[in-house]
C-alpha cells in the first residue's frame, strides 16, 4: 500500500490555495472538511460510554462580496468529486436530502472483520440559506438530530410509513452572511440546537486581492498529491485512541471549562457547553490529516486548541444584527463597514446607511459602539472620525 506524499493534507491545501483571494482562516476550514467528508463513519473515537465521530459543521462567514467564502470553498468541492465522495445536492427538498442519506448506505468490514453499514453524507452549500430556507424548522432539526450520528435514524412519511436509516453520519460545510442567518434561522434558533453544533468562522475581509488566481506547474504537481493523500485518508476505519500526551493538557483543560467560557456572548451559550465535543471531533480530524496511525496526541490538543480559539476570537460576529433591537441589523453593518475600511467619517457613514437610518439614529449607534470599546470617536478638521478598534 503507497504511503502519504505529503506530512499534513490541511497545511498541504493552503499552500495549494495561497495564490487566491479567501482569508486563510477560511481556506483551512475548508481543508478540515474534506479531511471529515474523506474520512466518513467509519472512524470514530471511543470515549468511555459515549462515541465521537469526525464529523463537523463549519459555516463560513462574511459580509456579502467581502471575504471569498465560495472561492474559498470551490477547490475543496473539486476534491471530493474527484473521489466521489458522497455529496447532497445544495438545492434539495427535505424529502429528497432524506432520499439521499437513506441512498448513500455502504458496507465495510470493521476492525474485527464485521460486515457495517454506515450512511455518509456530506452537504457542501455555498449559499446556505438556499439549501436551509426561511426558517425550516424541521430540517433544522433534522440536522440537529444527524450532527450525533446515531446508529438508526426513522423518518416517517404521511403516505409511505417508515423509513430507517442505519449509521447516520452527516458532515457540513456552508457559506453565507450575517444578515442571511438572521432571515433563515429564528431569534429562539440562535445559541442551542443546531447552531450550537455549529462552528461559525467569520472574516470581514478577504485575505489579500490576487489580480492573477493562477495554477503554477508545482501547484499541479501539489494538487496530484493532495487528490493522492485525501484518497489514503478515505480508506482509514477504525477506532482513534488518545496518548498520555493527549490526557495530560485535556484533563485540566477540561475540568476549567464550566467556569471559563472563551468569550462572552449567552447566544453562544449551547456552544459553550459542546465546546468540548468539538475539540475532540477537531483532534481526530487533524490528526488523520498527518497520519493512518488513529493516536491522537499533544500536538492534536494544541492545534485544535488553537484553531477553535481563533475562530472564537470572531464569532459573536457571525451573528451580528440578530437581536430584538429595531436597529441591530444596521448596526452590524456600520460595525462591518468600520471593520474593513478603518477610520470612516460620520457623514460617510449616513451617506451609505441613509436609507436605514437618519442622522439621530446613526448617532445613537455610534455612541453604543464607542461604550462596547469598538470604535474610536475623533473630531478632525471639524469632522467626526470614527475609527474600528475592535478586535475583529
Amino acid at each position: 500500500m503507497s504511503t502519504r506524499e505529503l506530512s499534513d493534507w490541511i497545511s498541504g491545501f493552503v499552500q495549494y490555495t495561497d495564490n487566491s483571494e479567501p482569508p486563510i482562516s477560511f481556506r483551512k476550514w475548508t481543508a478540515i472538511s474534506c479531511v471529515a467528508a474523506a474520512l466518513q463513519r467509519k472512524c470514530f473515537l471511543p470515549w468511555g460510554s459515549l462515541t465521537f465521530f469526525p464529523n463537523m459543521y463549519i459555516i463560513l462567514v462574511a459580509p456579502s462580496g467581502k471575504a471569498r467564502k465560495g472561492t474559498a470553498m470551490g477547490p475543496g468541492y473539486d476534491f471530493l468529486s474527484d473521489l466521489n465522495i458522497k455529496m447532497a445536492a445544495e438545492a434539495i427538498t427535505r424529502e429528497a436530502l432524506v432520499r439521499e442519506l437513506q441512498q448513500s448506505n455502504e458496507p465495510y468490514y470493521d476492525e474485527h472483520e464485521r460486515q457495517v453499514s454506515h450512511s455518509s453524507l456530506t452537504i457542501f452549500s455555498k449559499e446556505l440559506t438556499v439549501f436551509l430556507g426561511y426558517q425550516n424548522h424541521q430540517l433544522m432539526s433534522d440536522l440537529t438530530d444527524w450532527f450525533d450520528c446515531s446508529n438508526l435514524w426513522t423518518y416517517r412519511t404521511k403516505t409511505q410509513g417508515e423509513d430507517k436509516i442505519v449509521g447516520v453520519w452527516v458532515n457540513l460545510i456552508g457559506a453565507t452572511t450575517p444578515h442571511l442567518i438572521q432571515s433563515s434561522m429564528s431569534l429562539e434558533a440562535i445559541g442551542g440546537g443546531l447552531t450550537s453544533r455549529m462552528i461559525f468562522v467569520y472574516e470581514h475581509k478577504r485575505g489579500k486581492s490576487v489580480a492573477l488566481p493562477m495554477l503554477t506547474k508545482d501547484d499541479l504537481v501539489l494538487r496530484e498529491s493532495l487528490l493522492h493523500d485525501l484518497e489514503r485518508i478515505s480508506l482509514m476505519q477504525g477506532p482513534f485512541v488518545v496518548d498520555e500526551s493527549f490526557i495530560e493538557p485535556w484533563v485540566p483543560w477540561y475540568e476549567s471549562q464550566e467556569d471559563n467560557p472563551p468569550f462572552e456572548d449567552q447566544r453562544f451559550s449551547g456552544y459553550f457547553e459542546r465546546r468540548a465535543m468539538h475539540l475532540l471531533k477537531l483532534s481526530m480530524i487533524l490528526n488523520a490529516s498527518r497520519s493512518d496511525q488513529k493516536i491522537i496526541t499533544s500536538e492534536d490538543f494544541y492545534e485544535a486548541l488553537n484553531m477553535l480559539s481563533l475562530a472564537e476570537q470572531k464569532m459573536s460576529f457571525a451573528f451580528s444584527g440578530v437581536g430584538k433591537g429595531a436597529n441591530s441589523d444596521t448596526m452590524s453593518q456600520v460595525m462591518a463597514e468600520l471593520a474593513t475600511n478603518g477610520n470612516v467619517t460620520f457623514g460617510d457613514l449616513l451617506r451609505k446607511f441613509y436609507y436605514d437610518v437618519d442622522k439621530f439614529t446613526l448617532g445613537k449607534i455610534i455612541e453604543t459602539l464607542s461604550a462596547m470599546g469598538a470604535v474610536r470617536v475623533q473630531r478632525q478638521g471639524g469632522e467626526q472620525v470614527i475609527s474600528f478598534v475592535g478586535k475583529i
